[in-house]
């Protein structure tokens, strides 16, 4: 387990921060300036805080009290960043088992076969990095981290200099590694796309300081926490892959409330994550007859958080899970919305993201 409580100051900037974090993808989340990437040096080593605690595990790596610091060559920590950083007069695998030697740690050839297969590398392990793509640099990267021994993982935005072709290509391996590789892993964004798809654990921050933490579902189903604020503000649901239609829609079933969304490449049974935005959802009081919109959600008003301008986030809870509208508050006190109401979600589209790659 990953421990983290510190305080530092610079620039004008204070960071507080504390938390934990266990298994899987612990995603840092929130926007420019919240203090994510401060966060992920504290941990690695390259900063070194004013004062606090990191360890992890039974390893103390820093404690402000009893001087203990741990300098980043011995914390036996691999980092992805954003841009991959590859040796440019070596070749793919020697990059990689430049990783290995680094950390002192003599990989079987086994070892080496299974992390170059899974993230594809094998046709590429004797090209120089001026001949690779960037999601083949980028995945370069994540096998130098993987070899190293590492007992944790940081990505540092490591999808935010690619394009979308190739932030597409490099997920399903980040869920790999989820999934199937026992390091654990802190990450990096300000991505509610790579959030909803890639975390185990999310934690919220803003202006250097922890604003909840909790499952994906649980963090963006809050109306008090905004870590993007309210135009980034959206929720999280699971559903099923129920039946694919020959009109183009899949339909999707999440708690027993049917979804359609546009047809994805997605087997039935397969399990996938809803990205909701806050603004793709409208309010009624009574279910709308003769729209064209295909979602409509039975659901009750939990909380309503007013804005200091005209809107205000409505957090609602239904059989498919919680969720958020953006409303103004005209249309609240037009439609006599407030805690305990039951009205209807009319839902306007929703991001697919797969849970399963096989």
């Amino acid at each position: 387990m990953l421990t983290v409580a510190a305080r530092h100051e610079f620039s004008g900037f204070e960071l507080d921060a504390k938390f934990s974090s266990d298994h899987g993808i612990t995603v840092l989340f929130g926007a420019s300036g919240s203090g994510k990437s401060t966060i992920a040096h504290v941990v690695s080593g390259l900063l070194r805080p004013m004062a606090g605690h990191v360890a992890l595990g039974d390893h103390v790596l820093f404690d402000g009290d009893t001087r203990i610091w741990v300098p980043p060559h011995r914390r036996r920590i691999g980092y992805i960043f954003q841009d991959a950083r590859l040796f440019p007069h070596l070749t793919v695998r020697a990059n990689l088992r430049f990783g290995a030697w680094f950390a002192r740690h003599r990989p079987s050839a086994d070892e080496f076969s299974r992390i170059t297969e899974m993230l594809g590398l094998g046709p590429v392990l004797d090209r120089r990095p001026a001949h690779l793509s960037g999601g083949e640099k980028q995945r370069v990267a994540i096998g130098r981290a993987l070899l190293s021994n590492p007992r944790l993982i940081i990505a540092d935005e490591p999808l935010a200099a690619l394009d979308q072709a190739r932030k597409a290509e490099i997920l399903p391996y980040f869920e790999r590694l989820r999934d199937e590789v026992k390091v654990p892993m802190l990450y990096v964004s300000h991505s509610s796309a790579e959030v909803a798809r890639l975390a185990t654990t999310v934690v919220a921050l803003s202006d250097g300081k922890v604003l909840r933490q909790g499952e994906p579902s649980v963090i963006f189903g809050d109306p008090s926490v905004l870590p993007l604020g309210p135009r980034g503000a959206g929720s999280v649901l699971d559903a099923l892959v129920k039946e694919q239609h020959p009109d183009g829609l899949t339909e999707l079933v999440a708690g027993g409330q049917p979804l359609f969304v546009p047809q994805i490449p997605h087997p039935v049974g397969g399990q996938v994550s809803l990205r909701i935005s806050a603004h793709d959802v409208i309010l009624a009081r009574s279910r709308p007859l003769d729209i064209s919109a295909l979602n409509v959600v039975p659901c009750t008003i939990t909380k309503i958080r007013a804005g200091d301008g005209p809107g205000a986030m409505v957090a609602l809870h239904s059989a498919a899970g919680s969720f958020l509208a953006r409303v103004t508050k005209r249309s609240i006190q037009r439609l006599g919305l407030s805690q305990g109401v039951d009205c209807f979600a009319i839902i306007k589209s929703v991001a697919i993201a797969p849970k399963d790659i096989s």
